[in-house]
């Protein structure tokens, strides 16, 4: 069987390479990406693989076609001015409050409002049913999504307070 190997225009990041491609941002705020052949994409935008066990591993960087035309393995591998440029462009994108402590729920049937604290303030959502939260990976983590679609993580519920692990676990 003849194998012949497959083009890809995805330039990978190894430690051996180091600087594969130049990432700079345009006046009009877009991240232009310049791989090694010349190449030029403009408006590119990273997106993590595992945002939530591996954020500063696996990051795509896509075209505005959603096509990938680079793929970091380790963003600690680039040069930093680069890794403070795609967190910057992650940071915009991703939206993803981490609750801190549960100050009070409205009742333990859904739907039902939550008073919470988060990494960006205090707030409060409407929880719309007990699928709507859920355990991600190995640790004790937990994703939280409100009536409208937005998504909250408990990074460690054992770490709660006895409060907040109280109220869990009457929806867990």
């Amino acid at each position: 069987m003849n194998h012949a190997p497959v083009p890809s225009s995805t330039l990978a990041i190894t430690p051996a390479v180091a600087n594969p491609f130049l990432l700079e941002r345009t006046p009009f705020g877009k991240l232009l990406l310049t791989n090694a052949q010349g190449q030029r994409f403009e408006a590119v935008v990273p997106v993590r693989a595992f945002p939530i066990q591996a954020p500063e591993e696996g990051i795509s960087v896509l075209d505005t076609e959603g096509h990938e035309v680079a793929w970091v393995p380790n963003l600690a591998d680039l040069p930093q001015p680069t890794q403070d440029l795609l967190r910057q462009a992650l940071a915009l994108r991703e939206f993803m409050p981490v609750i801190g402590r549960i100050v009070s729920v409205s009742g333990f049937s859904t739907p039902c409002t939550w008073a919470v604290e988060t990494d960006r303030g205090a707030c409060e959502f409407v929880l719309r049913g007990d699928e709507d939260i859920r355990r991600v990976g190995a640790e004790h983590s937990l994703l939280i999504a409100d009536a409208h679609g937005i998504h909250y993580l408990v990074r460690d519920q054992l770490a709660l307070d006895a409060h907040s692990k109280k109220i869990l676990d009457r929806f867990l």
